[in-house]
């Protein structure tokens, strides 16, 4: 039988620790695109390029959850400190947070699928030995499907353009395969599904894609008119963004961070921590992959002037995966009377098991 209280202490992790990420992700994404709305429109309204490549930018957006000035900056700490600690301790805001990526994620692509199934229906036809839908929906011309994209035709454009005329219509909809448009459309739902507190990711899709649009039309036309200067503009911007994201990288908590804390508590009747002062107990008492050594003559005064009684235990090392948030130490009984100088306690460690190395993986 599984062990149900232990993977529901992990689902509750897991909400905490997503929930705890994205929220701060969905604060930046509210600065991120009034800026990229302002540059967009004030420096860079007739460089089409460069505006399509300023929403390139929000691939930093979901890197940004596990920052370290969220817990080294004074001032970040003081705007964002109740809102960390709200989700790191709420879970019913955490599961709300999670019901509702949920249930963003069944309209979003409840809606690609939908279309997919529709698009499967239509009138195939070819032009120049390609095959295009052919719908009676009145919407523009556009293409559906990731690996296996499908070029969409309303019936009406259909019957009344001529040939070179549909023949551009379909090479504007490769063009937007070519360049990736597709699984850009695709990347922007996802982020609207994680970060669905922020409803203008959903208003202002109407000018990411006009912008995708215009790249589309530019690459299109022979003889663009692309300068040598936009073409710089266009390297300079991508250089940023990759300066950007290991900047990001660098100045972030990793995935599973290794801890060398040290904590001494004892067991009178109930567990009381003794002290959590990594530094002072570091003089002495260390440790490797098989035992802890304790300093005895240092460690027992130690406990003399903390007045410790009962069973001493040593939680030590381990790792964790953001500060306050969920992680795992090792641990040992210490026992008095030993005439060694060093104490030299075995135990075994609890990293080797399934629970553990799941959460260094999520």
């Amino acid at each position: 039988m599984p062990d149900w209280s232990r993977i529901g202490r992990l689902l509750d992790f897991c909400a905490a620790y997503y929930t705890t990420q994205l929220v701060r992700c969905a604060a930046f994404s509210f600065l991120l695109l009034g800026l990229v709305m302002l540059l967009r429109k004030m420096l860079f309204s007739r460089r089409t390029f460069i505006r399509g490549l300023l929403w390139l930018s929000f691939l930093l957006i979901p890197f940004l959850g596990k920052l370290k000035l969220f817990y080294e900056n004074k001032a970040v700490v003081g705007i964002t400190g109740r809102i960390t600690h709200g989700t790191m301790t709420c879970l019913w805001a955490d599961y709300i947070y999670m019901a509702g990526i949920l249930i963003a994620a069944v309209c979003i692509f409840g809606k690609r699928l939908r279309l997919r199934k529709s698009v499967a229906g239509m009138e195939k036809v070819f032009l120049d030995n390609m095959q295009v839908r052919i719908t009676d929906m009145n919407v523009t011309p556009f293409t559906v499907g990731l690996l296996k994209p499908k070029i969409v035709i309303p019936k009406v454009v259909w019957e009344s353009y001529s040939q070179d005329e549909l023949k551009s219509v379909v090479q504007h909809e490769r063009t937007h395969i070519r360049l990736g448009h597709l699984w850009f459309g695709f990347a922007w739902d996802v982020l609207r599904r994680l970060l669905w507190v922020n409803p203008f990711l959903t208003v202002c899709q109407k000018q990411f894609r006009a912008d995708m649009e215009d790249i589309c039309d530019r690459v299109c036309i022979q003889g663009s008119g692309r300068t040598a200067h936009e073409y710089g503009m266009a390297a300079a911007a991508v250089l940023v963004i990759a300066a950007l994201l290991l900047a990001v990288y660098t100045h972030s908590y990793a995935r599973c961070n290794e801890s060398r804390d040290i904590m001494v508590g004892n067991y009178d009747g109930e567990s009381e921590i003794i002290s959590y002062d990594s530094r002072e107990l570091g003089r002495m008492i260390s440790y490797d992959d098989r035992y802890v050594y304790v300093e005895w003559e240092a460690f027992e005064a130690f406990l003399e002037e903390k007045s410790a009684d009962g069973e001493i235990w040593i939680a030590f090392g381990g790792f964790y995966k953001l500060p306050g948030l969920t992680g795992a130490a090792e641990s040992c009984i210490y026992e008095s009377g030993s005439e060694d100088r060093v104490v030299q306690i075995p135990y075994e460690s609890i990293m080797d098991n399934w629970y553990m190395e799941l959460l260094k993986l999520l």
